[in-house]
């Protein structure tokens, strides 16, 4: 049987931000063929794995991201995605998730370990506390870095200090808008 993977799913600057001073997003340079590749590959995943940061950020646009008449065909198409899809919501001060969610209080390896067993597609973590959680408990599999061509100067790092991670880059891909895959194992 073939066993899920937990793969970090993150947008970062060249150096090394997935969240600019202020929590300024605005520098990711997401356009139509590089969320339409979002879109193709999430559609296959089992559950996105979210900290409480990231779902909020999520749970505020995306359930009426395809009403919006300023919403872009890809974006319209990943608002059902997100709304469809399960998520586990790992947060100790969340009271109630919706949009077809679970919370769970704390990251346990062993039911994340119980999860990766389920049978069904790879599951993508999105935040960088909770990534940096998993990756203390050996549960990151694969990291799917979409590097952009911009320096952000400050904000919040992927990786916090004394992090150490030895990775296999196993693919890259370039967008047309300057963003690179990388994807490490």
């Amino acid at each position: 049987m073939r066993v899920r993977k937990v793969i970090v799913w993150m947008s970062i600057s060249l150096d090394g931000f997935f969240e600019g001073p202020g929590g300024n997003l605005s520098w990711h340079r997401v356009d139509d063929e590089l969320h339409q590749h979002f879109n193709d590959e999430l559609r296959g995943m089992s559950a996105f794995l979210h900290g409480r940061r990231t779902y909020e950020l999520m749970a505020d646009f995306w359930p009426t991201a395809d009403r919006d008449p300023a919403s872009t065909a890809p974006m319209r198409e990943y608002a059902g995605i997100w709304r469809d899809m399960p998520k586990i919501v790992y947060s100790r001060s969340l009271d109630r998730v919706a949009w077809n969610s679970t919370l769970v209080p704390e990251v346990v390896p062993e039911q994340v370990r119980a999860l990766k067993e389920q049978p069904g597609g790879d599951l993508t973590l999105g935040g960088a506390e909770l990534a940096a959680a998993f990756a203390r408990h050996g549960l990151v599999d694969e990291w799917r870095l979409y590097l952009h061509p911009v320096v952000v100067g400050g904000g919040r790092s992927l990786f916090p200090a004394g992090t150490t991670l030895d990775l296999e880059l196993t693919e890259t891909r370039r967008f047309g808008n300057g963003v690179t895959l990388l994807h490490y194992r």
